[in-house]
Parts: C-alpha cells; structure tokens; sequence
C-alpha cells in the first residue's frame, strides 16, 4: 500500500523554461570553490512528480552530489524551493501530452538527451473493485501508467541514438502483491512491473538498462491520499471492508518498524541509476523484503490465509 505521493493530477500548462540554482549565501562554506558538476554514467536527470515524497528526496539527494538534476511537477511553484538546492525545475504534468513533450524537449535541447529519466510520479486509488468509479480508475492509470510510459516513448529516441541510457521506473511493492481496497492502484503497479520488463529486454541492444523500484512503507503524504479516495458508501455491502482497510492502513503508517523515510528510496535510486551495471529490481526496506517474500514463497490459498487475519471482515 505504498507509493510515491502525488495528487491527483490536473492539467498543466506547457513545461517552463529551466530555472537556474538560487545564489548561496555568502558564508565560509561559500568562499570555497564549487565542486565540479557531474552526472551519471548516461548525462542529466529528470525526474517526474517531485513536489513530496519520495520524488523530493530524489531531487535533493542527486544534486547534492553534483548531477544535473531536471525537477518536475504539475506545478513549477511547488517546487521553487529545489532551485536553491541545485535542481533545474520544469513544468511536467504526466497526464498532458504538450507538457510531458515541452519537458523532454527542454532537456533534450540544453544536453542532446535525456540521460536517465526517473518515473516517480504516482498516487494511489482506493476502495472496493465493485464501488470505485471508473472515471477515477482511469484518472489514476493516466498518471501511473500511461503518463510512464509516454515518458519513456520521449525519452528513448534521443537515448538510442546516443547509444545509452538509463529508466527507472517507481513501482511498490504493491506491483508484486495485491490487498483487498486496494485492487485498482495494485493493478496500476502490476502494469508498471510488466512494461518495465518488456522495456529491459527491448532497449538492452542500444545500451539503455531499466530498473523498477519498489518500496514498501514509506513516510510521505501517501496515506492521507490513499484514505481520500477510500471509495464507497458508508452503510454499503463493503463498509466493514474499508473500515477495516482503513484502520490498518493507520496502524501500519503509525508502526516505525514497518515504515521508512523518502531518503532511503532515494539513497537506492541514487545506486540505480550511477551503478554500471543496475539491477532489474530494488525491493526498499526490510518489511517489503519480508512481505514480498511470503507472497512468492506461499501458496495462493495460504497467502489469502495471511490477508484475512489483517483484515478480518
């Protein structure tokens, strides 16, 4: 039940100009010279949905370390603030084609190619299979589905023809489990786990790798979205079931062994995308490892077992 945060999206204007870095105080520290700005192994960065969570801490992180970092969200002035942190911000909403193309072109325009794009942006939709509105259902795929793929559609030509590349693509660990209230979203995750797969094995020949990461529990707005889209009628046939959804989901948010900070997903990301050689999967924190692994290793009817004494209904 986790994921990178987002809102659900609305549409954006064209992507803006990028801005540059904001001055550094004058300071001790200031007087020293600048280290020399760097990238990952295939060029600069950019990276979708960084307005919270785990795409911020992604931002931040990498332009620490001196990568040329393109930020982006549906809103350039909810990012403002990674300007001064070193990242160059663009307008990107996900579920809006001129703007997804006039991002990539700006990149494209400034480096010759996008060298390693981060699919962050996501959020989750929540309810019962039956009760949840289609329409919503299909807004949530536009953004975590159709909106990543579009982006690699973007991004590849220019990273063919330079002969390297690197996508990582943020799913969940929710992209190899399903639990019950939460069957849309898992399946939105699902479909990224089975792209990214095709993708690997199609863009290998031209020197670009894939990797997918998958959280488990991490600290960011997530939850209080998740619990938003809790679909359905109070008094309805799946009331109980999303009470009960509902009340662990806060138990398991609240539990600081089963959670991680945005920092953690953003210290693998960091590995994935500088490594030579990266891995197909990043399972993130212990407890996803744990839970990933019952669910490969269980049978079917023995995993459905587990789930019912979580959610009793």
């Amino acid at each position: 039940m986790t994921d990178p945060a987002a809102s659900p999206p609305a549409a954006s204007p064209p992507a803006a100009s990028p801005m540059a870095a904001s001055p550094m105080a004058a300071s001790p520290l200031a007087e020293r010279p600048a280290p020399a700005t760097r990238t990952p192994p295939f060029g600069p960065v950019l990276i979708t949905g960084t307005s919270s969570g785990i795409g911020r801490a992604v931002a931040e992180r990498l332009a620490r370390g001196g990568h040329v970092v393109y930020a982006t969200a549906r809103r350039p002035e909810s990012i403002s603030d990674l300007a001064a942190a070193g990242c160059r911000l663009l307008a990107c909403d996900v579920t809006d084609e001129e703007s997804m193309s006039a991002a990539v072109t700006a990149v494209q325009a400034e480096h010759g190619q996008v060298g390693t794009l981060v699919n962050n942006a996501g959020y989750g939709e929540y309810g019962p299979v039956e009760e949840v509105s289609l329409d919503r259902v299909r807004r949530e795929f536009e953004t975590n589905v159709f909106g990543l793929a579009r982006m690699c559609q973007l991004v590849l030509p220019g990273m063919r023809a330079a002969g390297r590349g690197r996508i990582i693509n943020v799913s969940s660990m929710g992209g190899r489990l399903t639990f019950p209230g939460g069957g849309y979203y898992h399946a939105s995750k699902h479909a990224v786990e089975a792209l990214s797969d095709a993708l690997r094995f199609e863009t290998r020949p031209f020197g670009i790798s894939v990797a997918v990461i998958e959280p488990g529990i991490i600290s960011t707005g997530f939850q209080e979205i998740a619990s938003e889209t809790l679909a359905g009628a109070a008094d309805g046939p799946y009331a109980r079931l999303q009470r009960v959804v509902q009340e662990r989901m806060e138990r398991t948010y609240r539990n600081k062994l089963m959670t991680a900070r945005p920092e953690v997903v953003a210290a693998t990301i960091e590995r994935a995308a500088t490594t030579p050689r990266p891995r197909p999967r990043y399972v993130v924190t212990p407890a996803a490892h744990v839970i990933v692994g019952m669910r490969r290793y269980l049978p079917d009817r023995a995993f459905d077992a587990f789930l019912r004494l979580q959610f009793p209904v």
